[in-house]
């Protein structure tokens, strides 16, 4: 038997004073569009703002529905949108901002893992990795690598055989 260890450097930051101006700005038009999310069940709004290689930025925020399934998380809305407005573009970076209508997010929020999955996809057809920014409406800050960093060992196009 053999047993390995896998793990992740965070980097985790104070204020937004210390991210990179596009750190920040990226930061704070994922904070902008969290305030349009349609979260009427949970009442937990996240915004998403992804960078492309190009400089566009995408938007997106959690749309829910009254048959959960139904509904996407921010993060996907971002993805999705990138993928089908800006195909050959590769994301760069990814910012997402998480509140509550109920209590106060001080805690960043990581993506769930529909979102790891969907977004480790595009590293993986990009080959390049994707930084991601995470915070709650206030308190620290998490910056991570690469999503890869966030779901190791992830499923991808490699285990269905031609591919």
């Amino acid at each position: 038997m053999e047993k390995k260890n896998i793990g992740f450097e965070l980097s985790i930051y104070n204020s937004e004073n210390e991210l990179s101006q596009i750190e920040r700005e990226l930061l704070q038009k994922a904070e902008a569009t969290r305030k349009n999310a349609y979260a009427p069940y949970s009442n937990f709004q996240v915004g998403a703002a992804l960078l492309l290689e190009n400089g566009e930025v995408v938007l997106g925020n959690n749309q829910e529905n009254a048959s959960y399934p139904s509904g996407l998380c921010a993060e996907r809305v971002a993805v999705f949108q990138a993928g089908a407005c800006f195909p050959d573009e590769k994301v760069m970076m990814i910012a997402i901002s998480a509140a509550s209508k109920k209590y106060t997010v001080d805690t960043p929020a990581g993506p769930c893992g529909n979102c790891r999955q969907s977004i480790a996809e595009y590293e993986q057809k990009q080959k390049t990795p994707i930084t991601i920014i995470m915070r709650g409406e206030k308190g620290k800050i998490y910056r991570c690598n690469s999503i890869s960093e966030l779901l190791p060992l992830a499923f991808n196009n490699s285990f269905l055989g031609d591919s």
